[in-house]
């Protein structure tokens, strides 16, 4: 039996998450393109007490949930970007733009660590103007379906989608020029993993770009022990210091964490913790496989 305010453990926390953002992507199929958002704050269902029970409807950018900007502009990207994938590409599930670090060149190979319903990859995509190749990896076969749907909805051929774990990438070693990821390293709970995977399947000189949420301060130990809030993107935040710790052991250089200290308003919307925001933020991260063999 689990000790109070002790964390659950890995394939407990996998299983979770797995559930979870399978029946976000249901729930997407279901009403034609917009589901509950996770990390959205579209979504203050998200810490409903199990997976798939933030049952509402979330507005897919653009355009979501009132006057103002829609929330992927908050997150920083563009109305041409939004307006630019399938229907039902954006979930809302976000907390930054990774694309607006990538420097996306012609020709390279992109990899999307947790590429859900494909919104990200499919503007990538659009970036390498039909050069190059996108691939997806997600942990949730309702999400490569949905994606893989999207994909040939949009006429993607440079898109692919695989089935897989970060901590484990069906991917070859040495193979990709870019990862991105965009608030999902934060719901692994095995987070060096993910990173040293990352540095096996970049080149030499390959880079990581990734949006996330970071604590800036100690969570409450209620907090990282709450299934619910960890698969709302806050109880599994790691603390910026170790997060650049894990980067360097795992052999990237040139690490930067820029925190966007702007999203602490929308972070209080994703659980029933109105003082999360006071714990995490946003940060958009990049670093680089500097003259690695």
């Amino acid at each position: 039996m689990m000790k109070t305010h002790e964390r659950p453990e890995a394939e407990k926390i996998r299983d979770f998450v797995r559930a979870r953002y399978g029946a976000i992507a249901e729930q997407a199929g279901a009403a034609g393109g917009c589901g509950s958002a996770c990390c959205g704050e579209a979504a203050p269902a998200a810490a409903a007490p199990g997976p798939g029970a933030d049952a509402g409807a979330a507005c897919c950018a653009p355009g979501g949930g009132g006057g103002g900007k829609s929330y992927g502009e908050k997150l920083g990207y563009g109305a041409a970007e939004l307006a630019a994938v399938p229907a039902g590409a954006d979930l809302g599930l976000g907390c930054g733009n990774p694309l607006a670090i990538a420097g996306i060149r012609p020709g390279e190979t992109v990899l999307d660590l947790g590429s859900g319903a494909g919104f990200d990859c499919f503007l990538a995509a659009r970036q390498l103007a039909g050069t190059g190749r996108v691939i997806g990896v997600d942990l949730t076969a309702a999400m490569v379906g949905r994606a893989r749907a999207n994909a040939a909805k949009g006429g993607y051929r440079n898109v692919e989608f695989r089935l897989g774990e970060i901590e484990a990438l069906p991917v070859a070693d040495a193979s990709v020029d870019l990862i991105l990821s965009n608030c999902v390293i934060n719901l692994s709970p095995e987070k060096s993993r993910v990173f040293r995977e990352a540095f096996r399947v970049l080149k030499p000189g390959g880079r990581l770009a990734i949006a996330d949420v970071v604590a800036t301060k100690a969570l409450p130990a209620a907090l990282r022990a709450k299934l619910s809030a960890i698969g709302a993107c806050v109880g599994g935040a790691t603390p910026v210091a170790e997060l650049r710790a894990m980067l360097v052991d795992a052999g990237f250089g040139r690490v930067e964490i820029a925190l966007r200290d702007e999203s602490r308003g929308f972070i209080r919307e994703w659980t029933d913790d109105a003082t999360a925001g006071e714990f995490v933020v946003s940060a958009l991260i990049t670093a680089y496989k500097l003259g690695a063999t």
